[in-house]
């Protein structure tokens, strides 16, 4: 089975969908909310994670990289680091041996999707959401300029997202894309409800992770 026949929507239908649909204006106030109960709830496990990049390998224990937000602005996006310092600055798929780069905690933190749980903080200041299309690296060229003819690059990115639930590492630019443009389009708190639940069914499975 391909990735395009892994969506849960027909890519044709996409210009037949209301354009004019919009969130909540409760949507910020949800982000920061939850942003906080997050951080609460697992300052305990973050510490311990903190420990675990900190004794297993050399390095900081966060990894910032240069990310593309909303209206196309650079922003500094943290990860628990997971990959050896001295690993090219390019998206995994990129590199000629993923593995050969990954920390002994690497692998375990990708999968459980573990190191994305700083990004809490750019959900507080407001350079993150919950959901949204996931942050273009600053190089990723064919990415951000395929979602600004699109559109996409209008949204704030998030956490997670409608690609991340439809493939996510294992989707090509172009159908990512389709993705990201189907959720700005028919953006809803039905639809949002939804990305949240299966995303967290995703990382249970840890699906879609290829590196």
């Amino acid at each position: 089975m391909t990735s395009s026949n892994r969506y849960s929507f027909p890519i044709n239908s996409l210009k037949k969908m209301n354009s004019q649909k919009t969130m909540p204006l409760g949507k910020r106030a949800i982000d920061v909310s939850m942003a906080f109960l997050g951080l609460a709830i697992l300052a305990l496990p973050m510490l311990l994670i903190s420990l675990a990049v900190k004794c297993t390998s050399k390095g900081p224990v966060l990894y910032w990289s240069n990310r593309i937000g909303r209206n196309n602005v650079h922003f500094k996006m943290p990860k628990f680091r997971t990959m050896r310092v001295e690993t090219p600055a390019v998206a995994t798929h990129l590199l000629d041996d993923p593995d050969k780069y990954l920390t002994p905690a690497g692998n375990f933190l990708r999968k459980s999707s573990l190191d994305e749980l700083p990004q809490l903080l750019n959900i507080l200041v407001g350079e993150m959401s919950l959901i949204g299309p996931r942050p273009a690296l600053f190089n990723q060229r064919d990415l951000i300029e395929l979602r600004t003819k699109k559109g996409v690059h209008r949204l704030t990115p998030g956490l997670t997202g409608w690609a991340q639930i439809n493939g996510r590492d294992e989707l090509p630019i172009p159908q990512k894309v389709d993705l990201d443009e189907f959720y700005l389009l028919n953006q809803s708190m039905k639809l949002e409800t939804k990305i949240l639940l299966l995303t967290f069914l995703k990382v249970v499975k840890s699906e879609g992770v290829t590196h």
